[in-house]
């Protein structure tokens, strides 16, 4: 069981992460602004084990509350919330003391991911360069500079290639599911056809893959996607 405090000033999302994190055991207080969230992060208030807190608040922004709590000395592992291409606040985030961002909307089982990877990192894990350089086998995605290499090779990508890449990377050797990438890149519905997402992941496999002799982007037939660089069941193809 983690303790979380949840800072989400909509109630809608608040209930609805308050509800899935309850479901898989852990203990949740929420709170709906930045104000309350330092009071129950003060030296005196009982200890959390992961802070998960939404960017935009009123009053406080999630930014200034980070930045607030890592000047008192408090090393609470902060998992901020984004908007979608909002890279600005992300960078601000980091540098304020975030340990990892999520960009909203998202799959709950992806902020599932990101608890237990907050809980295996160590204390001199630097939240910066792990969370903006995304490595599996040569492949480097920078996220703040929006740069992709495989190799000594620059891969020049498109938004919508980036941002279905960014998810991958992410999670490698964890199967995307067709729907959880279809929700993270078009979150609005727009250009997300019956055959969209099978055209940007041939577009994405050409760029990565073509010419290397290990390849990464695997399809696991009837479920999604992984990234991965040895097959383990699935087919490249």
């Amino acid at each position: 069981m983690v303790r979380i405090l949840l800072v989400e000033n909509e109630l809608r999302l608040a209930r609805s992460y308050q509800r899935n994190l309850e479901d898989e055991g852990h203990n949740v207080e929420a709170v709906a602004d930045g104000e309350a969230a330092l009071v129950r992060l003060s030296a005196d208030a009982p200890a959390y084990d992961v802070v998960i807190m939404d960017v935009l608040l009123p009053g406080q922004s999630g930014i200034a509350v980070c930045a607030a709590v890592r000047r008192q000395g408090n090393r609470v592992p902060i998992l901020l919330l984004t908007a979608l291409g909002e890279t600005g606040d992300k960078v601000a985030g980091l540098d304020a003391g975030a340990d990892d961002y999520l960009t909203k909307p998202f799959p709950m089982d992806e902020l599932f991911a990101r608890l237990r990877a907050l809980g295996r990192r160590p204390h001199t894990f630097d939240p910066v360069a792990q969370a903006t350089h995304l490595r599996v086998a040569d492949l480097t995605v920078d996220v703040l500079r929006h740069e992709v290499t495989r190799g000594n090779r620059l891969i020049p990508l498109t938004v919508r290639e980036f941002a279905l890449l960014e998810v991958l990377a992410r999670n490698p050797g964890r199967v995307i599911t067709r729907q959880q990438l279809t929700d993270r890149v078009w979150p609005d519905g727009t250009e997300a056809g019956s055959n969209v997402l099978d055209t940007y992941i041939h577009y994405l496999r050409e760029k990565i893959d073509r010419d290397a002799p290990v390849k990464l982007l695997y399809t696991v037939r009837g479920v999604g996607y992984t990234l991965r660089a040895v097959s383990e069941g699935g087919r490249w193809g």
